[in-house]
């Protein structure tokens, strides 16, 4: 996997774009993700041992956003159950088109993995085939609000009996002090990892009209609303936190 580090904002611009995830970011996309979000490594090696526990013979497991595979890889590395198969799915050709490049590494490398399929398209007008396991890992949050209800309800009703939705995304907070107190551990987290008061300013700009997060309790009120029953939060560290929704 690429090493190369993230400096798309090290140097000053004279306007600030809107962030995509485009050839640029796919670049240094492993060290930007490591670097920007509390926890990330630690959330994806862990969705594939709960995804384990989930998985069931003859269902589908879905990566959507899955951006360059690190979900879809630990998919792999964890579920053994038989006649399962994975999906990646991404919107971005630069992205599905590495995704394609390390998992055809990861096959090198081991044996006797799920078979995946890497597609790119918009989740939002997936034809889901029965799951067991769909991770939506940092993926929601770039997805319009109003459009939010409707792709779960959809992701609901792919899923069989037992199966689980793996829900990972940055949080805000009703409370104003928690708020701008986990926000500002996150950029005390960010300055740790080496980047600039520049490139924090700058990357803040790019993406804070492209994704727009929601609160613990939004989202356990969506899904509760998109017919899950039962809505559990496993993991979090600062303003980053991952759900289990039950169906």
């Amino acid at each position: 996997m690429s090493k190369e580090p993230d400096r798309i904002f090290a140097q000053p611009l004279a306007q600030v774009p809107d962030f995509v995830f485009n050839e640029d970011v796919v670049r240094v996309f492993p060290d930007m993700i490591k670097r920007s979000v509390p926890g990330y490594p630690t959330i994806v090696e862990n969705l594939g041992v709960l995804a384990a526990q989930f998985a069931q013979p003859h269902t589908a497991l879905y990566d959507l956003g899955s951006s360059l595979g690190a979900v879809t890889q630990s998919l792999r590395r964890h579920v053994r159950t038989d006649d399962c198969r994975v999906i990646a799915v991404d919107n971005s050709s630069a992205m599905v088109e590495r995704c394609r490049e390390y998992l055809n590494a990861q096959d090198s490398m081991f044996q006797e993995l799920l078979p995946v399929q890497v597609i790119d398209g918009d989740i939002l007008s997936l034809d889901f085939q029965p799951a067991s396991v769909i991770a939506l890992n940092f993926t929601l949050q770039f997805i319009s609000r109003d459009q939010r209800l409707g792709l779960l309800q959809r992701i609901r009703q792919a899923l069989v009996p037992g199966g689980a939705l793996i829900l990972s995304e940055k949080l805000r907070f009703a409370d104003s002090q928690e708020h701008d107190l986990l926000t500002d551990l996150h950029i005390a987290f960010k300055r740790a990892n080496g980047y600039s008061e520049l490139e924090i300013a700058q990357k803040r700009s790019a993406i804070e009209n492209v994704m727009k997060p929601d609160s613990l309790e939004e989202h356990r009120e969506r899904l509760l609303a998109a017919g899950f029953s039962k809505v559990v939060p496993w993991f979090q560290c600062l303003n980053f936190a991952s759900l289990i929704a039950l169906p």
